[in-house]
């Protein structure tokens, strides 16, 4: 798909960048019509960063879960990547007769103790996640870029999403609402949720063409397939080659995110 030329006058909608910039970028006078905007929906894990060490969330999550439901179940033995937490929670407890209602029951409880967790594995000083190559600097250029704005679009339950984006620095740069793993146990529902709220707070009627889902596994490209946004795969995560991820066929793939230049002339064509 071609992008839009910023210059089309066929839509009246129009949206100044004062509204998609964020809070350290000076406001510009450039004007670009609505049906060019893009929102650019972020996953974190994999994409925008990494723990320094494979499988450190366990350190955090194996404790929460085990404080509200009693038992972490198989969490231990599990890999996983590109599920949301409700839905890594609910396989790891299976065979433990703990269903989707009762996790839906004891979710306040479970957020609750997921924050006391993460702050107590990472808040003690000790680098545990580290930004993906180029991220800051692309990050950067989007937010100052009149024809997009960022979301985040992640399995990580909503308050532990934030908290990693502020360990690393990078919470700014997300001004539109997400969605989050704390909201649904099958990723495909999320687009929609943050459709929705991001068409809500910017008072305009977004399609689905108009999201671009950015991430490192196969859930990443089937949950933007499902809802009708494009999709971007990088090759920065722990678990999918570069021919699994190719054979979920995503809309563009890049080795990384390190060349900006690179990244921005690959949004621009979808």
């Amino acid at each position: 798909m071609k992008a839009t030329d910023l210059n089309d006058d066929s839509n009246s909608e129009l949206i100044h960048s004062t509204v998609l910039s964020g809070p350290n970028v000076p406001p510009s006078s450039f004007i670009l019509p609505s049906s060019s905007f893009r929102v650019l929906l972020w996953d974190i894990d994999g994409t925008l960063i990494h723990s320094l060490r494979a499988g450190g969330y366990k350190d955090y999550l194996i404790p929460a879960v085990e404080h509200v439901f009693g038992t972490s179940g198989r969490l231990a033995q599990m890999r996983v990547s590109g599920m949301t937490d409700l839905q890594i929670i609910a396989e790891a407890l299976r065979d433990e007769g703990i269903s989707h209602e009762h996790l839906s029951e004891r979710v306040d409880q479970l957020r609750e103790r997921y924050m006391i967790e993460i702050k107590r594995v990472t808040g003690n000083g000790v680098k545990f996640f580290a930004v993906l190559p180029g991220v800051l600097e692309l990050l950067e250029t989007v937010v100052a870029h009149p024809r997009y704005s960022s979301a985040l679009l992640t399995g990580n339950i909503e308050a532990v999403a934030y908290w990693k984006m502020g360990l690393v620095g990078l919470a700014d740069f997300f001004t539109l609402p997400g969605a989050f793993g704390d909201e649904s146990h099958n990723r495909n529902d999320l687009p929609a949720l943050a459709a929705e709220r991001i068409s809500k707070h910017l008072q305009l009627e977004l399609e689905p063409r108009q999201f671009i889902i950015i991430g490192d596994t196969p859930n990443d490209i089937a949950c933007a397939r499902h809802f009708g946004a494009r999709s971007l795969a990088v090759g920065t995560g722990r678990f999918y080659s570069e021919d699994e991820i190719l054979a979920c066929k995503p809309d563009a793939w890049l080795r990384d995110l390190s060349d900006t230049k690179l990244v921005i002339k690959t949004l621009a064509g979808l």
